[in-house]
């Protein structure tokens, strides 16, 4: 709860620094504040854990959420050092949008570290209003009004089925305590209306994490949005999500506990059918994409299909799925550093924009060629090393029929990932080289030898969680 008090300080901070004009020390205080809380969180996570009684029936922290805390910290930071320069034609505006960014930082903490269902709603809340306002903040783009207004307009109804199905789980249980509800749910005879609460509320997640058949928004939404907004929702939005499904998931013993055989293997075929179709779709759609942003928002739709396989095995798989969405999210930062750094002064994301990148500016290219190599899952990198253990466990729970389905479409994502890369590598230039700030170098090197790292090393990862 301490942290979360924190985050919001610092958003308030960025409102109150816009009213005394100290616009220039809004991102280097925010970046400072938010790594101190990432190492006074690590820092508790060594001590270990004890409950604050005050806030322990809505909010508490254990090493799950604390590990997922800790990486959407680091995700922000390099949100808002982006954010530092990809504002700089807007200074009277800054304080709004990182604030924004930091409150979006605030929902998710919540939507991790929640015992209660009305906390774990107030946390989506928080996190899905500061996206519509960031999709739609290019008032002057038609695309990004159109983005901001489809995704309010998904994202509302997404909502409200939330909260339906939160609705019915209160009827059933008569609570909103996640651990009485868990309790209650080992029970034979269950009212008819829990589990088409649960299903409600699943359904809706699935809508966060951008998964087929609630897919349906993302290209749109991605394509019109500013890149960074779209480099948000892209990375630190669907670990986000994929992270509270999973803890929704084992709160409300989904996995394995139920009396009712029927609810358990209901639930294990929705996943895999979901599964599969996310991972078939978004690679098929993604190969007959020329817009970069379009391509990547259904790259990151096959990539929930591959992060719902750890729904199949909730009883051991909080290290793989912190794993995967690290390999992920830190490739996808590096990625969209290189993109607004080439697009930036450009009409559009479209592949033609990084033909002869390689030439101009090579040290971009390099680092846009090992984030797409990591989400095709090329080792030296981790998304390799994240697929290797997904698939090892799926295989090990007797789900074989997921598992050919993934190395089938980790294939085919090949395709268009080197699609971008040989307009890097064997086209002919449209421009001369550009001034590139250096704090896009940063976050792009930053973020890919971080990737890197724990490709080498993904015990730094994995036994976090152990």
């Amino acid at each position: 709860m301490n942290t979360l008090i924190a985050i919001s300080g610092l958003g308030v901070f960025c409102l109150i620094a816009e009213i005394f004009n100290l616009r220039k020390a809004i991102v280097p205080v925010v970046i400072l504040g938010l790594l101190a809380l990432l190492g006074t969180t690590l820092h508790l996570w060594t001590l270990g854990f004890s409950a604050n009684e005050k806030y322990s029936n809505m909010i508490a922290a254990d090493s799950t959420s604390s590990a997922f805390t800790s990486l959407f910290i680091l995700l922000t930071i390099f949100i808002v050092a982006m954010g530092s320069e990809v504002y700089k034609e807007h200074e009277t505006k800054i304080s709004d949008y990182i604030s924004i960014k930091v409150f979006l930082l605030a929902g998710a903490i919540a939507m991790v570290s929640f015992t209660n269902l009305a906390m774990f709603f107030i946390g989506i809340e928080t996190l899905s209003i500061a996206l519509y306002i960031l999709a739609g903040s290019s008032r002057l783009d038609i695309k990004s009004n159109e983005a901001g207004m489809k995704y309010f307009l998904m994202g509302s109804f997404a909502s409200g089925i939330i909260l339906f199905g939160i609705c019915l789980i209160y009827g059933a249980m008569g609570s909103f305590d996640i651990a009485e509800i868990s309790n209650a749910s080992l029970s034979a005879e269950l009212p008819s209306w829990f589990p088409i609460g649960v299903i409600l509320v699943v359904v809706g997640m699935l809508f966060k994490i951008a998964a087929v058949p609630f897919h349906f928004w993302a290209p749109d939404v991605y394509e019109g949005a500013p890149s960074l907004v779209t480099g948000t929702m892209s990375t630190l939005v669907k670990v986000v999500a994929i992270a509270t499904l999973y803890k929704l998931v084992t709160a409300l013993n989904l996995n394995s506990s139920f009396d009712n055989q029927d609810i358990l293997t209901s639930f294990q075929l929705i996943i895999i059918v979901v599964s599969i179709a996310s991972m078939t779709v978004g690679n098929i759609m993604a190969l007959r994409q020329n817009n970069v942003k379009r391509m990547l928002a259904f790259s990151g739709i096959s990539h929930a299909g591959f992060m719902l396989m750890a729904l199949l095995t909730v009883a051991n798989s909080s290290s793989t799925l912190l794993y995967y969405t690290s390999a992920y999210a830190l490739a996808g930062i590096a990625a969209f550093a290189v993109i607004i750094t080439v697009t930036r002064n450009k009409d559009n994301e479209d592949v033609v924009n990084f033909n002869g990148l390689g030439k101009t500016n090579p040290l971009m290219a390099a680092v846009l060629t090992a984030a797409l190599l990591s989400m095709a899952g090329i080792p030296i990198f981790s998304g390799f090393f994240a697929k290797f253990m997904l698939f090892t466990q799926t295989i090990k729970a007797g789900y074989l029929v997921v598992v050919i389905a993934g190395v089938i479409n980790s294939i085919v994502s090949v395709g268009y990932y080197f699609k971008l890369i040989l307009a890097m590598y064997t086209r002919e230039p449209n421009e001369e080289k550009q001034e590139t700030p250096f704090v896009y170098y940063a976050v792009c090197v930053v973020s890919i030898l971080l990737n890197v790292i724990i490709g080498l090393y993904p015990s730094l990862v994995t036994n976090l969680l152990k």
